[in-house]
């Protein structure tokens, strides 16, 4: 392993910027906790080939993209959720940095020409959960069999997410869901602040930013389908940089990589815009194969069609598009625009 992450680094490809020099140069969303996702990967590499911390290897260029910067309005609304990766790998193709590493479920599920994912890291909890405010019930008082009934009716609940939307008014057609944007510390200070009743956020992104606390109900995936590739960080690179890639997938974690493939195949079957409710979530089972949890719906929660297949762990990209063709076929006209 550390002859072949050795041999990757002193020498770069074809590309027009190929011989500068490390340190290499890792571009990331400058949120806290996308620097938190970069340090993980960061040590992920340093524990299989030590020698890259003696020779400082690698470098951080955190950027602002223009997701992060425009927070008054829905990610639909000026592009989608593309817009978190769009400027990251311009900087890529024209080698300002050498690789990206994101939230995979914040990628296109088509990357632009010339830029691959590279690897996958271990996948973190993949579940939703809600920050509660004083006025929700507390954890120790939450019924397994009913977690919604926590939530005041009437409430107003925060999310960015048209997903979690969907899911939670199909449930709950009583509460009311307002558009909140920013980072996790922000969304958690709106709940303190009494601006929403409880607010949606991604256990994984609380876990790694040690807020796990702050979750007051964790929602199971068959009760709320999470995103496609929710948890897991996804490294990019440009597709001719062989060398680079081949250290890259030397550290990937194979098993994270089905059940990403299986749900991005999915996500790209339907191929909804920003604005339709999209849930995907696959989980490896102890005999090979891959469960898949599908699930479209309006925004408004008035329809929504979940299912599941189940298949063979190499045909994961195969069993994502034939559930999302399915899922497709049998929803109304209006739902996958």
């Amino acid at each position: 392993m550390e002859a072949v992450l050795r041999g990757a680094l002193p020498r770069r490809t074809t590309h027009p910027h190929a011989d500068r020099p490390l340190p290499l140069r890792i571009g990331t969303r400058a949120s806290p906790l996308a620097l938190v996702q970069t340090r993980l990967f960061l040590e992920r590499v340093s524990r299989a080939c030590p020698v890259l911390r003696v020779l400082k290897a690698f470098e951080e260029h955190p950027m602002s993209t223009v997701g992060d910067r425009v927070q008054d309005r829905p990610l639909a609304d000026i592009g989608g959720k593309g817009l978190f990766a769009k400027e990251i790998h311009e900087a890529l193709l024209d080698g300002r940095i050498d690789f990206a590493v994101h939230s995979l479920k914040d990628l296109e599920t088509e990357l632009p020409r010339g830029v691959a994912l590279a690897c996958v890291m271990p996948r973190e909890d993949s579940r939703d959960a809600l920050v509660l405010g004083p006025d929700c019930d507390r954890p120790c008082d939450i019924d397994p069999a009913d977690p919604w009934a926590c939530l005041p009716r009437g409430a107003l609940i925060g999310s960015a997410s048209v997903r979690r939307q969907a899911q939670i008014l199909h449930a709950r057609p009583d509460l009311r869901v307002e558009t909140i944007r920013g980072n996790v510390q922000t969304r958690i200070g709106k709940v303190r602040a009494g601006t929403v009743c409880a607010s949606f956020l991604a256990l994984a992104g609380l876990r790694r930013l040690g807020l796990e606390g702050e979750a007051g109900l964790v929602i199971d995936p068959e009760t709320m389908v999470p995103a496609a590739g929710q948890g897991i960080v996804g490294v990019t690179c440009r597709d001719e940089d062989t060398e680079l890639l081949e250290l890259l997938r030397a550290i990937e974690d194979v098993e994270t990589r089905v059940v990403a493939t299986a749900e991005r195949a999915l996500l790209g079957s339907l191929d909804g815009s920003c604005r339709t409710p999209i849930g995907a979530h696959a989980r490896l089972q102890p005999d090979g194969t891959v469960r898949l949890t599908g699930l479209v719906a309006r925004p408004d929660g008035t329809f929504v069609l979940k299912r599941t297949l189940s298949g063979d762990a190499k045909d994961a990209g195969r069993l994502g598009r034939e559930l999302g063709r399915g899922l497709r076929r049998d929803s109304p006209a209006d739902v996958l625009v």
